[in-house]
């Protein structure tokens, strides 16, 4: 096995250290989620907290980690007899992204069960976290039948294993550690929940700090075990003051008026339900026997909110999470406290971050609370519109950005036919959960038993097979899988004009809100999102394709506009990510969003080459919808043989509030059936 990094040899990230020393402290603190940039310690820290956990006293030989002086009752390797056990370290069990829901949940021997009525089960990666660490690497990535997972463990500290009427049921209590990196995609808010605490990390910018950081790990590098050795000694003074927190814990006070802050502060930020002001009341309490105190204090209930309320305060899923500081300071002084001063060279001081403004706190961007555009002639304003109404390309240069309106519901889009791509919630597919549509042999380890198809498949054997007594002699050739049906998510790549002809105020703002609203709709149902804008003479890839739906929403609302309108760059660029992304993820099915007025100008013969570079799409059955910007008293109707090129149908930016778009799916699987 080989040697962890020191948890005492990390240099800076004190959120981080203080959340897992926090959780370390208390496990009912419920966990800690580590968000940040890559590159900046989050698994080496996490890995090396489970060297600092207290040996935890377990039955011998009991592969569910049972407490010998309290064993569980339901136990499947029981019943145990309580008396003296043996001591071991704290287990860290890592779930992998892509593990199968049987290697977390563990498998029954459906074979068995069924010719023998045995429950012959193995232990998952649940049971072996049970009353030690388990620890997600991109929880953000994991999917989403191991979360429903996760959350049902999480919820009721037990795990339920059922295979057609054969259950198991064991412990599951561990402490949930996760880290993930925000780019790549959010958390769902159930999941985002679970988490006791959540911290954000990111590398210093601090040069001394940095080369400290380069140093160390080239020293561990070279010599993991002499490293390790040389902070011995930090680390096992670490220990014990763990150790002594934990002994001091129980008699810890937390009083009326810590409780009334708590409370106050929990309302104050809208948090949802009473989850919030449990943890927070649980971490208070940690904080102070970390420091070595028996009474809470406000200095307390602050590095607790700071720590547990981000990532639960009422939000738009595009914001970042975060608390306004001045607005916490305020409430604690109202609700009786925000006084007292921590003592940095009191017991708890070294493992406490600073968030009173000091040097560790970023700077805020200036200017960032504005919207107000850029300030331009009215005269030039007026001229422009009117050209832009005649249907002219506007000859102006690059504008400033502006503001979506406000986002609102719109209706599911589909990719038609039957896919097998990851799970999600917009087309239909094959999955391992859904409804049951048929049966088929496995392929590999049995996951899912269609009962009926088997009994039927081993019937016609059994006098072959001398069956004498009740039971029904199964053999492994007549065990048949569940084929179902459920939803997938998909790439949805967007592809906006951001031209002069879209560039009047009114309408660039609709026509970003109304992206948005898909975006929205796309965070919802767990799809990828790519953006592609196009204007002047090319088009660029705003954000490749990713699972991290709020970074579309950022580079949309940047988005500036001008200039001339290239709708064929903007579809040969969108064939190409779509051919490279076909590449890394074929199981993955896209759906073209294009979002244009229509009105081609980007060169000579820029209509005719828009239409050759929709029928490139169209001849590889890519789904398609096209949603017409175009205004005012006079329509080309463009946009609309546009979608007739690519295959798809077209609807107004109206119309994606109505109930007209529910005929959208429709349009798009007759056209493909016509095709067909």
């Amino acid at each position: 096995m080989s040697t962890p990094y020191p948890f005492t040899a990390i240099v800076g990230q004190d959120d981080l250290r203080l959340g897992l020393l926090l959780n370390a402290v208390s496990p009912a603190v419920g966990g800690v989620l580590v968000r940040g940039e890559k590159g900046t310690a989050k698994s080496t820290a996490v890995r090396a907290l489970a060297a600092l956990m207290p040996d935890v006293p377990v039955v011998p030989g009991c592969r569910f980690s049972c407490d010998p002086a309290s064993p569980d009752p339901a136990c499947p390797d029981g019943p145990h007899e309580a008396g003296d056990g043996v001591s071991r370290g704290a287990r860290m069990v890592e779930l992998p992204v892509g593990a199968s829901e049987d290697r977390l949940v563990g498998a029954l021997d459906i074979e068995r069960a069924l010719a023998e009525g045995v429950k012959a089960f193995e232990p998952g990666l649940l049971a072996a976290a049970n009353r030690g660490i388990l620890y997600v690497d991109e929880v953000n990535l994991l999917h989403d039948h191991l979360v429903d997972v996760l959350l049902d463990a999480a919820a009721m500290g037990a795990s339920y294993v059922e295979r057609e009427g054969v259950s198991v049921r064991h412990a599951a209590r561990f402490l949930l550690v996760g880290t993930m990196n925000p780019e790549e995609g959010e958390l769902r808010p159930q999941l985002l929940d679970r988490f006791g605490l959540t911290v954000e990390v990111a590398a210093s910018r601090d040069t001394d700090q940095r080369v400290e950081v380069v140093r160390r790990r080239l020293a561990y590098d070279a010599d993991p075990a002499g490293f390790a050795a040389e902070w011995a000694a930090e680390e096992g003074a670490l220990r014990e003051r763990i150790a002594a927190a934990r002994a001091l814990l129980p008699e810890v006070r937390l009083g009326d008026g810590a409780l009334r802050q708590i409370a106050a502060t929990c309302a104050a930020f809208e948090v949802d339900g009473m989850r919030a002001d449990i943890v927070m009341a649980r971490t208070a309490t940690a904080l102070a026997a970390w420091a070595g105190r028996t009474d809470v204090l406000a200095e307390d209930v602050r590095q607790a909110a700071l720590l547990a309320l981000p990532h639960r305060r009422r939000r738009n899923p595009f914001d970042a999470p975060g608390l306004d500081e001045d607005k916490l300071d305020d409430t604690l002084e109202q609700n009786g406290g925000g006084d007292e001063d921590p003592d940095p060279d009191g017991p708890g001081g070294g493992g406490r971050p600073p968030h009173d403004g000091g040097p560790d706190t970023p700077p805020q961007p200036e200017g960032e609370a504005t919207d107000t555009p850029a300030p331009s002639v009215p005269e030039q304003d007026r001229g422009q519109e009117q050209e832009q109404e005649r249907g002219r390309p506007s000859g102006g240069g690059e504008q400033q950005p502006v503001g979506a309106t406000e986002p609102f519901r719109t209706r599911m889009l589909s990719v038609p036919g039957l896919g097998e791509g990851a799970a999600g919630r917009r087309s239909r597919a094959r999955t391992e959960h859904g409804r049951t549509t048929g049966s088929r042999q496995p392929r590999g380890a049995l996951t899912k038993l269609h009962l009926a198809a088997t009994v039927q498949a081993a019937a016609p054997h059994q006098r072959a097979r001398g069956r004498s007594g009740p039971g029904l002699v199964v053999r492994r050739d007549d065990l048949r899988q569940a084929t179902r049906e459920g939803r997938e998510g998909n790439l949805v790549l967007f592809v906006v004009d951001a031209s002069g002809s879209m560039a009047a105020r009114q309408r660039m703002g609709a026509v970003k809100g109304a992206v948005l609203s898909l975006l929205l709709d796309a965070y919802q149902r767990r799809d990828k999102v790519g953006l592609i804008t196009f204007r002047g003479r090319e088009a660029e890839v705003a954000l490749p394709p990713t699972s991290s739906v709020d970074a579309a929403a950022a580079r949309l609302e940047l988005l500036p506009t001008g200039g001339r309108t290239p709708v064929a760059a903007g579809l040969l660029k969108a064939h190409e990510v779509l051919r490279v992304e076909r590449l890394r993820d074929p199981s993955r099915r896209p759906l073209l969003v294009v979002v244009t007025d229509g009105r081609a100008t980007g060169g000579p013969d820029a209509v005719a080459l828009a239409a050759r570079a929709a029928r490139l799409h169209e001849a590889q059955g890519i789904a398609s919808i096209v949603v017409d910007c175009e205004s005012g008293p006079v329509r080309l109707g463009l946009a609309g043989v546009l979608a007739r090129e690519l295959g798809g149908s077209a609807v107004t930016l109206d119309e994606l509030r109505s109930d007209s778009i529910a005929g959208l799916v429709k349009d798009v699987q007759e056209t493909n059936r016509r095709a067909a």
